[in-house]
């Protein structure tokens, strides 16, 4: 028995991996698409009035999402009690850091030309441009190490390094507020979605305390 459902286990987890990255990909197709047809003329206005703030827009945003999706996995799991949730952390976490180079690039390119000694400035200059170029600098060194060796190469200091997704997610947030500056209502609901994963992980952690006490 468990031979014949061994292969059907697999090509379930294969399934799900593959819908997985599709949906993950979904929304830079569609952002692709757009700008396609901005560029080729088919729809002028496909990406709004202002292209490049929405490419920039829509890639930041997609970043930020998958990064709390990641935070929800644990969460979720516990709540649900599915282990399998845990093997898209990482995938969901390396997409969060794709989508983030992806606004960075965005913002390198499109917005500035490549100009290196603007770049320097805008980030001094800029507070909330300081606090999202640190938030993607952290994420370098999370997804560099996200693999199974540098799992075992590290070992305990792992799970401390990748603590740093915490504030990387708190800095994205205030990254995304001050961007926004004038309706801030999907920013809140980024930062109360935030807050509710970080205090579900704190309650976790002191509730055994609690209960000693």
């Amino acid at each position: 028995m468990a031979r014949r459902t061994g292969p059907v286990a697999r090509a379930r987890r294969v399934a799900a991996k593959a819908l997985a990255h599709a949906l993950a990909l979904a929304p830079l197709t569609w952002l692709a698409w757009r700008a396609w047809q901005v560029q080729s003329g088919a729809d002028i206005d496909a990406l709004g009035a202002d292209p490049v703030a929405s490419i920039e827009h829509s890639l930041g945003l997609w970043a930020l999402r998958f990064l709390l999706l990641t935070l929800a996995i644990s969460p979720l799991r516990q709540l649900t009690g599915q282990p399998a949730l845990l093997r898209l952390r990482r995938m969901l976490g390396l997409y969060a850091f794709a989508y983030a180079c992806l606004h960075f690039a965005a913002w390198l390119v499109l917005d500035l030309r490549l100009d290196w000694a603007g770049v320097a400035t805008e980030i001094a200059r800029r507070p909330f441009i300081t606090v999202g170029f640190l938030a993607w600098l952290l994420l370098v060194p999370l997804a560099i190490t996200s693999t199974r060796g540098w799992m075992r190469r590290l070992a305990r200091h792992w799970q401390r390094l990748h603590r740093l997704v915490y504030p990387i997610a708190a800095l994205a947030v205030l990254h995304f507020w001050w961007v926004v500056k004038s309706d801030i209502r999907e920013p809140l609901l980024y930062a109360a979605l935030l807050a509710v994963l970080l205090g579900w992980r704190l309650w976790r952690r002191l509730r055994p305390a609690a209960r000693r006490g």
